[in-house]
């Protein structure tokens, strides 16, 4: 939208153009987890797996396919984001990235049976949705000015809250659609809502506020550490550059070492390890040893860029930090989607017990509904009543507090997820309504976590580098499912087995302990370097 048409909305008023906003992510929110949610599912009991025999191997790959979709999906905003701040503006890349979303809603709905075109649609909805997901909210707040932005509070709460009403709906309904209708039809139905998203935002291309693409900034979060780890002249470095180079040699060496494996040379990489797992793996060894070196020197920079932009790198490599130690519990988070879904297939569903809404929930894979639904009843829960008790009792709620507390109730919620697995395996019927229990904790657990870590990570980071931290933010999740994926590879490795077998437990129980485990060692992590984080505060000063 141009000035003029800015200066059409009246000082302090509700910009018009919000409801296409808003109307567009209901209807995509749906899509999105109308087919996530029915995903695991729907692969184990395809064709698409036939030549795995049904049972847990069925089960691992499908699990398998999940997480390394979720990985897709939470890499790509790296993509979107760039582009959109380079090049092509918010608007244009929403739109073009929400028609390929929908391409691959139609590939689902098309080619139920063939492998293709089926991991073809999950790749383009990876792409899709990664691609907006970091541009919606922002585009959203470019609506507002000095003279509404009382109005963004409320319109951010409401888009949380249309999230997680969307989520509800479609984890409720997609299950129903899979069940009687075939996944055709399950499949398709969250294609149209995309469709009908695509339509919504467009229609109010004329009356939004579209801010120009930035272009390329010379103190950029890689420009400032670049320089960093550039030559400077002698002894004026202390081993960074060293360090980011190795680094950078050891994850060209992982990807080469997975190329050679494809092309059918002998070499000494594992064989579990896809491309996937070894293009995440090489990431996440890149980000470290630059993090790392950046570090070390980062005051070769100054006097460069200014020393905002210094200090801001330097406040987002601390933070890289905290979200590292955060992967742990999108590793739990996650798998509701996968693995307790398939404790859920075990477990009996309450029919004939009178308070059961039989009408309604008819398959494991809806209880994750509960999770939305929790999500919204339990953040006023916590801002009104829990927080405020807290400290009147004298505890400092703090958002490193919350998080740490956070990682702790997952690794709770797994524990009792594990005890479930238990009374399953030794023969016991068990009711589906014990999960609500772990998925209480689980939810619990994700509100400390991910709403407390968007308010840290923009209390600590500068302006000019929220950007960076956003997309870092969505790594986290990335990183997450890279766990489960490499767990699921290190099941397949006899040694591995062996340590199973004489725990006495079934594979799915020593897992869920395994991760309950993982969980409260990062808790552990987290607090001793909460301790000692130097927390900043760079919220923006009032005009």
């Amino acid at each position: 939208m141009t000035q003029g048409a800015q200066a059409q909305d009246a000082a302090g008023r509700m910009p018009g153009q919000i409801k296409y906003i808003i109307g567009n992510e209901a209807c995509e929110r749906f899509s999105f987890y109308g087919m996530r949610n029915i995903l695991v599912p729907f692969l184990i009991s395809s064709v698409l797996l036939q030549y795995l025999p049904e049972g847990s191997e069925r089960e691992a790959m499908a699990k398998e396919v999940f997480h390394s979709f979720v990985i897709g999906v939470y890499f790509f905003p790296l993509l979107g984001g760039w582009l959109s701040d380079r090049f092509f503006g918010k608007y244009n890349t929403v739109l073009w990235f929400s028609l390929i979303y929908c391409a691959g809603h139609a590939c689902l709905a098309m080619f139920e049976g063939n492998r293709t075109g089926f991991f073809t649609g999950l790749f383009l909805i990876a792409l899709g949705s990664g691609g907006i997901k970091p541009l919606v909210v922002s585009f959203c707040g470019d609506q507002f000015d000095q003279t509404n932005k009382d109005k963004a509070k409320v319109v951010f709460d409401a888009f949380y809250w249309i999230i997680n009403f969307g989520s509800f709906f479609a984890s409720l309904f997609a299950p129903l659609l899979l069940r009687h209708f075939g996944p055709a039809v399950a499949f398709g139905v969250p294609g149209v809502l995309m469709f009908i998203a695509t339509v919504i935002f467009w229609a109010g291309r004329r009356q939004y506020v579209n801010v120009p693409p930035s272009g390329a900034d010379p103190d950029s979060f890689m420009a400032v550490v670049r320089t960093a780890l550039g030559p400077r002249g002698r002894g004026d470095g202390k081993g960074g550059t060293a360090i980011a180079w190795t680094g950078i040699a050891v994850a060209a060496l992982m990807l080469a070492l997975w190329a050679l494996q494809a092309l059918g040379v002998a070499v000494p990489w594992p064989e579990a390890f896809g491309f996937v797992i070894t293009a995440c793996l090489a990431l996440g060894v890149l980000i470290a040893a630059v993090g790392v070196g950046a570090s070390l020197q980062l005051e070769r920079a100054r006097g460069l860029h200014p020393d905002a932009a210094v200090d801001g790198v330097r406040a987002v490599l601390r933070i890289l930090i905290v979200f590292a130690l955060v992967t742990p519990f999108w590793s739990l988070f996650d798998q509701k989607a996968s693995t307790w879904i398939i404790q859920g297939n075990a477990m009996v569903i309450p029919h004939d017990q009178w308070w059961w809404p039989s009408w309604l929930v008819k398959d494991a894979a809806q209880m994750q509904a509960l999770n939305p639904l929790l999500v919204m009843l339990l953040i006023p829960f916590n801002n009104l009543v829990l927080y405020p008790a807290l400290r009147a009792m004298g505890f400092q709620v703090t958002a490193l507090r919350r998080m740490g507390w956070g990682i702790a109730f997952s690794g709770v919620a797994w524990i009792v997820a594990g005890v479930l697995q238990l009374w399953i395996d030794g023969g016991a019927e068990v009711s589906l309504t014990w999960q609500a229990l772990p998925y209480l904790l689980l939810t619990f657990g994700e509100v400390l976590v991910s709403a407390t870590a968007l308010e840290f990570a923009y209390s600590q980071a500068p302006h000019a580098m929220k950007g960076v931290i956003m997309a870092f933010w969505y790594l986290t999740s990335t990183f997450g499912s890279l766990w489960v994926l490499l767990t699921n590879a290190g099941v397949r490795n006899d040694g591995f087995r062996a340590l199973i077998a004489q725990s006495g437990m079934s594979e799915p129980a020593f897992l869920m302990f395994f991760f309950a485990a993982f969980a409260f060692v990062a808790a552990a992590a987290f607090a001793l370097y909460a301790r000692r984080y130097p927390m900043q505060d760079n919220y923006r000063v009032a005009a």
